[in-house]
């Protein structure tokens, strides 16, 4: 299992339209665990979701969600990019959204009921219940079954946990304002020339060893995902995106991690995406988007602990 997160907080490295606002519930009395006093959240709470697609008229393959549970301890992130196949058939009746959905579903309820489950574990199981949810129908050792990258974010008063598989990011703000990205740049790394075309990419390098790693139908490729802990207090922000929204650093340059999470902050997640859209429309000599979709689905969650 890859484990990737702060290393000057001691913890094992290599790596490197909606909108919700909402007040925490009132201050709650500590409640004893393990001998301590773990206080619930007793302050405010920014959550901000947007989540658009690609194209009008084009369904979006994207899934997010912001689950609070009623306790008023702790949160998840679940944010997912569904994986666009090609024309031909994928060997599946099913479409992407169908497949997001059923396991960002799965994600949220096992990360908010099983909060003592490590990420990693959950996302095993989740893949485990969507693949049965359509085993008898499509063929799901199909390279292009449906499939998704996966961030999960969950915090408690203790700690936040993560989890990245591959190419959607989740960045951390500390209190000092330093923002770390946490990726899985497994695809990234592969040279260009291994990319060539779709068929090359399937056969060589798509869920297998020296390539990169989606979640489609085997639940041991959770084991694969970047997997860390930190402590809450190491932690004041969290952004999640997909690919569609994280293009602003990675493609078009507009600015680093620490910048983005700036204009989330300051401008709302809505605004970051109207950026991104404005970059791709004036790219008309694709010196940035390249043989990339000129136009992705975008998500961003955004949330101030």
């Amino acid at each position: 299992m890859c484990r990737r997160a702060f290393p000057e907080y001691g913890i094992p490295s290599e790596i490197r339209r909606l909108t919700c606002t909402g007040a925490a519930p009132p201050v709650r009395p500590p409640v004893r665990r393990g001998g301590r006093a773990a206080l619930g959240q007793t302050g405010p709470m920014r959550t901000d979701l947007v989540s658009e697609p690609g194209m009008s008229g084009l369904p979006n393959e994207d899934f997010a969600s912001v689950a609070l549970p009623a306790s008023g301890r702790g949160g998840t992130v679940v944010l997912l990019d569904g994986v666009t196949p090609p024309r031909e058939a994928p060997g599946c009746t099913h479409p992407v959204p169908w497949f997001t959905a059923r396991l960002g579903g799965a994600l949220t309820r096992l990360t908010v009921s099983l909060p003592d489950v490590p990420l990693a574990d959950a996302l095993s199981r989740a893949i485990a219940d969507t693949a049965e949810a359509h085993a008898e129908t499509c063929d799901l050792s199909h390279p292009r079954t449906p499939q998704a990258t996966v961030v999960l974010a969950r915090w408690s008063p203790e700690s936040v946990e993560y989890l990245v598989l591959s190419d959607s990011a989740l960045l951390v703000e500390a209190p000092d304002g330093a923002v770390t990205a946490l990726l899985d740049d497994r695809l990234a790394r592969l040279p260009r020339s291994a990319l060539a075309t779709e068929a090359l990419v399937d056969a060589t390098l798509r869920n297998k060893e020296g390539g990169f790693f989606t979640a489609a139908a085997d639940p041991a490729v959770a084991a694969r995902a970047v997997t860390g802990t930190l402590p809450r207090g190491a932690v004041r922000a969290l952004a999640a995106l997909t690919d569609g929204a994280a293009r602003w650093v990675e493609k078009f340059g507009e600015g680093d991690w620490t910048d983005l999470l700036g204009v989330l902050r300051k401008e709302g997640a809505q605004n970051l995406v109207d950026r991104v859209r404005r970059l791709e429309r004036d790219d008309t000599e694709r010196a940035y988007l390249g043989r990339s979709k000129t136009h992705d689905d975008a998500t961003v969650v955004y949330v101030e602990l």
